[in-house]
């Protein structure tokens, strides 16, 4: 795999430096970047894409469930995204690839596990877990939603990120440097393709293709 270039996205520096070990170990000449936040590694993706493969976590700050997934698959797709992950449930495994990613890799994998698995998602294989058990029985409502989500744009899913964040439309658009009309108009269009009537009824929408429970306020 010499030649081969890897980014690695994690909020734990501990853990990237394992990873890193691990791929310098099991694939000399491999180059690494490292990214500790979704807006890290779009920065480097930004500046260069030539990437065969980003190693992502899907739990970071700033970033709910797959929604860090989706972005990064919306706004490079040519740049495969295998996600490194302390979650294991097999409905969450089966959503990750049913979002575009090219792999699932528990955390708690062996080096040599981790290694196989790599080297498979190089190759241009899809890599799950032996015991994932993903051919379970499906949901199609949610099945039906996550497909939505993949329409939205890398700028949509960001303002959908933002609206899980409980942020305002002006703080939105501060935060994007761009007009509150413009958020609006996003705002809009994410209602339109998720087919739910509100803000609120988005953000539960996006939560359950995560497999989270949203609690009532109040």
């Amino acid at each position: 795999m010499a030649g081969q270039r890897v980014i690695v996205v994690d909020d734990h520096p501990l853990f990237r430096e394992a990873v890193k070990q691990a791929l310098v170990t099991a694939f000399p000449g491999i180059a690494i970047a490292e990214a500790g936040t979704l807006d890290a590694v779009s920065a480097i993706l930004a500046r260069d894409s030539d990437f065969d493969l980003v190693l992502l976590d899907l739990k970071m700050p700033g970033v709910q469930g797959f929604s860090g997934l989706v972005y990064l698959r919306a706004e490079y797709p040519s740049v495969p995204v295998a996600v490194v992950s302390a979650s294991e449930e097999a409905h969450l495994i089966r959503r990750a690839i049913d979002l575009g990613a090219s792999g699932y890799i528990p955390k708690s994998s062996s080096a040599e596990t981790m290694k196989r698995a790599i080297a498979a998602v190089l190759r241009g294989d899809v890599w799950l877990p032996e015991d994932a058990g993903v051919r379970q029985a499906t949901d199609n409502e949610i099945d039906q939603l996550a497909r939505r989500l993949t329409t939205l744009t890398p700028q949509q899913i960001r303002v959908l990120m933002m609206l899980r964040e409980g942020l305002l439309n002006k703080q939105i658009a501060y935060q994007l440097k761009v007009s509150e009309a413009t958020v609006k108009a996003h705002v809009s269009a994410i209602l339109q393709k998720l087919e739910v009537d509100s803000r609120t009824q988005a953000v539960i929408a996006a939560s359950r293709i995560d497999g989270e429970t949203v609690p009532n306020s109040g």
